[in-house]
Formats: C-alpha cells, sequence, structure tokens
C-alpha cells in the first residue's frame, strides 16, 4: 500500500504540502486507474496491479485514521506500507526513503506511526525546502514558486520511480538508488 499525504480540497492542489498527492496522482495516471472516493474509509483510494494506492482526506494531522482503516480492511502490515511526504529539512527536490523511524516532526507521520503503534513504517519524504523566512505553515500550505517547477516535475517523476523499485524489488533498493543527489 502507498499512502500520500497531502490536504484535501482544490485550494491545497499543488501546493508543497501536497506533494505526497502528487506522487500518487502521477502513479495512477501512469497505470491509467482511477480514483475511488471511500466514505466509509475517508479516503481516495485506487487499486492497481503493483500496489494499493491511498489519499486521505481527513486533512494532513489526522491521515493516520483513514490509512489504517484501509489497511485493516486489505489486512496490510505496517512494513507492506511506504508513506510519501513533504519535508521541510530536505532541499527541493530531494528524496529520502527510510524503513523506519520517528516523524521527525511532521504531523501526517506521526499520525500514521500513532494510528498503527508502531515506528515501522516505510517513508519517501520529498524535499520542498526550507521556508525563506519564519513561518512555515504558510510556506508549507502555499504552491511552489514558477522558476521552482522544473526541479518539482523532475522530483515528482523521480519519487514515482523511487515508489515502483520499492514495490517492484525493495524498500533498501530504492534507498540505496534514489538517496542519492540526483544530480550526482
Amino acid at each position: 500500500m502507498v499512502v500520500g499525504l497531502g490536504n484535501p480540497g482544490p485550494e491545497y492542489d499543488r501546493t508543497r504540502h501536497n506533494v505526497g498527492f502528487a506522487v500518487l496522482d502521477r502513479l495512477a495516471a501512469e497505470w491509467r486507474v482511477a480514483w475511488q472516493r471511500s466514505a466509509k474509509w475517508g479516503a481516495y483510494w485506487a487499486k492497481t496491479e503493483h500496489a494499493l494506492l491511498v489519499k486521505p482526506m481527513t486533512y494532513m494531522n489526522r491521515s493516520g485514521g483513514p490509512a489504517l482503516a484501509v489497511a485493516q480492511f486489505y489486512k496490510i502490515q505496517p512494513g507492506e506500507i511506504l508513506v510519501v511526504l513533504d519535508e521541510l529539512a530536505l532541499e527541493l527536490g530531494r528524496l529520502r526513503l527510510r524503513s523506519k523511524g520517528s516523524p521527525g516532526g511532521h504531523n501526517g507521520l506521526e499520525s500514521i506511526i500513532t494510528s498503527f503503534g508502531t515506528e515501522e513504517i516505510p517513508r519517501l519524504r520529498f524535499g520542498i525546502g526550507a521556508p525563506p523566512i519564519a513561518g512555515a505553515t504558510d510556506y508549507v500550505l502555499g504552491r511552489f514558486f514558477d522558476e521552482e517547477q522544473p526541479t518539482v516535475e523532475k522530483a515528482i517523476t523521480r519519487a514515482a520511480e523511487a515508489v515502483k523499485v520499492a514495490i517492484d524489488k525493495s524498500v533498501v533498493s530504492a534507498m540505496n538508488t534514489f538517496n542519492k543527489n540526483p544530480e550526482s
């Protein structure tokens, strides 16, 4: 199961905080699957031959409930999940995969860890860069600057590839390939 984190609604579309949704939308388009809405789960989901894609629709800070509901329904264990999320501490476009760990200050990931009761959940952090001035909330809820768009598009493509490698091979294999600087 691949869980993309973001906030629902058009006002959040294409914002820094919604890169998890953007990566999953890229995969759904590539795999030619349509999103289905589940009010019971509080999520959009798409079942592919490769993975179950899930976008919680309860806002970032409450992402764990929908992710857990889908995982329980399909009997998916925490180690079989890959969470895709934004990361302020990484430069724009940089990717970092880990097989487990703390939420690192990310409320969406913290909600998932709390809901599942374990930090043993793989994650793919997508670098959105640090805010140029104080005020992280406005920054993460803001859209990317025009000059950042080429880097963002390349990183979305790389992140989608990283997800595919994690699914086809392993999270460790994806880590070995995609944790490197994309320019190296």
